[in-house]
Order: C-alpha cells, then structure tokens, then sequence
C-alpha cells in the first residue's frame, strides 16, 4: 500500500499568529465586530500562538478566564483545524 498520497489538506502556511491577524483584519474590513467573532483554535496552535515571540504582549490578553487575540475571543480544543468563526 503507497503511502504517497494524503487525503488531508496541508495546513495553511506561516505561523497562526500571522494567520489569525489577517483573518481577524479582513473579517473587520467586512464589518465584523470584534465581539462577535470567535477564533476556534487547536491545541497545537493556541501553544503556537502563546509561546511566539514576535506577538507582542499587548496582542492576547486574558480576563475572566477568557483569551482573547486582537480582542476577539479564543477556544481551544475540539476542533481538528483553526478558523476563524465571524459570528452574526
């Protein structure tokens, strides 16, 4: 059996914290509001996303036991790929 052949899609490219913030800008060039998306993330990403060095402290935030990345709130686990849910 050839194993050269995958039937998953790659991952998008670049680092998630790259990824979400130019989700996060076109959702908000469409007229999104940052209080009703909600960033669905893996748990490989959210580690990603919180250990990247270039994000700068300012960028996530935690209150309430509630992250947020560019102000919009994340969720992790439960989902098998990150993507950005722009609400109502």
């Amino acid at each position: 059996m050839s194993r050269t052949a995958q039937s998953s899609t790659p991952r998008p490219a670049g680092p998630p914290a790259l990824r979400f913030r130019t989700q996060i800008d076109a959702a908000v060039a469409d007229g999104a509001h940052l209080t009703d998306m909600t960033l669905r993330l893996t748990l490989t990403d959210l580690t990603k996303l919180k250990r990247d060095r270039a994000v700068p402290v300012s960028d996530i935030s935690f209150k309430d036991g509630v992250m947020r990345y560019l102000g919009v709130k994340v969720e992790h686990g439960g989902v098998t790929e990150s993507v950005l849910d722009r609400g109502a």
